[in-house]
């Protein structure tokens, strides 16, 4: 598991290529700062990467109760994306 700022988990995301990695932090940080926003009793954020699927993303948000979101398409950033967007509709 990675750890980004105390708040955001990263599951399963150890075997990314270094390059993709950056970009998802940023992707994930930038959301989360956008749903700390929100969501006045933010917690935590934890993204998983479901093993051996093509990029099955799976976001539970702790709040006061905890919310998840699930999303799969063959491109990791909008499966990223079209679950982390959920939680700011």
């Amino acid at each position: 598991m990675i750890e980004l700022g105390g708040n955001i988990n990263l599951e399963n995301f150890e075997d990314v290529d270094r390059g993709l990695l950056i970009v998802i932090k940023k992707v994930v940080g930038n959301y989360t700062k956008k749903i700390s926003e929100k969501e006045k009793d933010f917690k935590k954020i934890t993204v998983t990467l479901v093993k051996d699927s093509k990029y099955k993303i799976k976001v539970e948000l702790e709040t006061s109760e905890t919310k998840k979101s699930e999303s799969e398409n063959p491109n990791l950033f909008f499966a990223l994306d079209r679950s982390l967007s959920e939680f700011l509709d």
